[in-house]
């Protein structure tokens, strides 16, 4: 396959199961929706491919994506301090969805397929998973 083309279908994956699970969140109205869940899986993916071939040995791919991992945090970070209210802490599980969201992107900008599409499904149907209260 050509390598451009493997590499915007990484991305365009990548964008496509960022908006299945930004989707969920959006009709549920919480603060991170479907253009950031879209924009964090695209960018995770990016940086991916930059690193697989952008440096080509020159450095380590991991390493990207232990920063993807510790960058998205200040991301999931805001969005719960956001959501605090005087009924306690809220937004965790959209800061949840947002740190999935990065690894479905880390998967796809991998070029791992279908661990990008498995994980991308588990993650919305753990989020239409009913929420209780105790």
């Amino acid at each position: 396959m050509n390598p451009c083309l493997d590499i915007v279908l990484r991305l365009l994956l990548a964008v496509a199961l960022g908006a299945v699970i930004g989707f969920q969140r959006e009709r549920m109205h919480k603060a991170a929706g479907l253009r950031t869940h879209i924009l964090i899986s695209l960018g995770a993916a990016l940086f991916t491919v930059v690193s697989i071939f952008g440096f080509s040995g020159m450095a380590d791919p991991a390493r990207v994506a232990a920063g993807v991992v510790a960058g998205v945090g200040f991301i999931g970070a805001g969005v719960i301090f956001r959501g605090m209210s005087g009924e306690g802490v809220a937004g965790l599980t959209t800061a949840a969805s947002i740190w999935a969201t990065a690894a479905v992107g880390l998967a796809a900008g991998a070029g791992m397929w279908l661990i990008a599409i498995i994980a991308a499904v588990i993650t919305f149907g753990v989020l239409m998973i009913p929420r209780t209260r105790g």
